[in-house]
Parts: structure tokens; C-alpha cells; sequence
């Protein structure tokens, strides 16, 4: 287990819940930002945003595609409308290929063909170049039938260097 004492952090946390349980189902703001998972983001922080006013789906790279299903739910049962899509500089998904990660995991399980064959149907999306990867994101976004058109979808570049984000569209 993780060096973190998880239950004292709990209790800490909710000896200052106040009133949170009161806050309403779907976000204030009718906010989706779709980010990385990278440990070194805190997006409700560096938007300036609180509890209960945007939806934050986080994945490996920030990849629209695969938060799909959390954004049709979310525009369509809880009323967001514009997707903030933000990738990262110094993203992990800059340093490796499919074929390298497939490579990796089938070699650490030798002879294993269930591994075999279930990472060669793995698709990780790494991306070779940060601003593409955000256009192509909100190209994906907006030509998909099943994402609402009414809001707006930008996408940004988070700099971990300096804690700023900038507009890519």
C-alpha cells in the first residue's frame, strides 16, 4: 500500500465536509475537463475551480476517445455543455510507442499467450507530438455524433514547468 495514511487523511478531511453533501449532482458550472492522470496535475487547482462545479475525467494522456462514455453521460443526464480537453507538457505519452509497450509487457510474462494476445489487441495512444494530439482530441470531440454541439470544446496545453495553460484551440 502507498506510503499515506488514507484513513487519518479521511477523517481530516471530513471533520471540514460542512455542507459538500448538500452540493448538487450535476456540475455548476456544466463543465467537462478531460486531463491527464499524471500525479503532477491538479486541475480543479490550476482552473481555479471548486467542488461540484465541473466534471474532471482523467486518463493516460488526456485522450478524448477514451473519455467518451464519461462525457456523453455527463452532457446528456447532467447537463454539461463545453469540454475543456488538456494535455500536458512532459507527458509520458510523448516517450513510447504501442509496439515498445506491447514489447515490454509480453517480454515480463514470457510464454504467457493469454498476455500475448491480450496486449496485442491493446491500443495505449501514445501521441508523438503535444498540439496534435490536442487538435486531433477536439476534432475527434466535435465531429462525434454523440457530443453535444451546443457548448464550447477548447483545448489547452497544461506547462508543468510553470504551472501555466495555453489556449492550442
Amino acid at each position: 500500500m502507498a506510503e499515506v495514511d488514507f484513513k487519518q487523511a479521511n477523517e481530516s478531511y471530513a471533520a471540514s465536509f460542512g455542507d459538500n453533501g448538500k452540493l448538487s449532482i450535476p456540475p455548476s458550472k456544466h463543465l467537462v475537463v478531460v486531463t491527464c492522470m499524471d500525479a503532477r496535475l491538479n486541475p480543479e487547482e490550476f482552473l481555479g475551480l471548486n467542488l461540484g462545479e465541473a466534471h474532471i475525467i482523467r486518463n493516460a494522456g488526456g485522450l478524448a476517445k477514451e473519455s467518451l462514455r464519461s462525457i456523453i453521460i455527463s452532457q446528456r443526464l447532467l447537463g454539461t455543455k463545453d469540454v475543456l480537453v488538456i494535455h500536458h507538457s512532459d507527458c509520458g505519452m510523448l516517450t513510447f510507442s504501442d509496439e515498445q509497450l506491447r514489447s515490454k509487457i509480453a517480454n515480463t510474462h514470457p510464454g504467457d499467450t493469454d498476455v500475448s494476445e491480450a496486449v496485442n489487441d491493446m491500443q495505449f495512444g501514445p501521441f508523438p507530438d503535444l498540439d496534435k494530439s490536442v487538435k486531433d482530441d477536439i476534432a475527434f470531440l466535435k465531429n462525434h455524433p454523440l457530443v453535444l454541439k451546443e457548448g464550447n470544446i477548447t483545448g489547452w496545453v497544461y506547462e508543468v514547468e510553470t504551472g501555466k495553460i495555453r489556449e492550442v484551440m
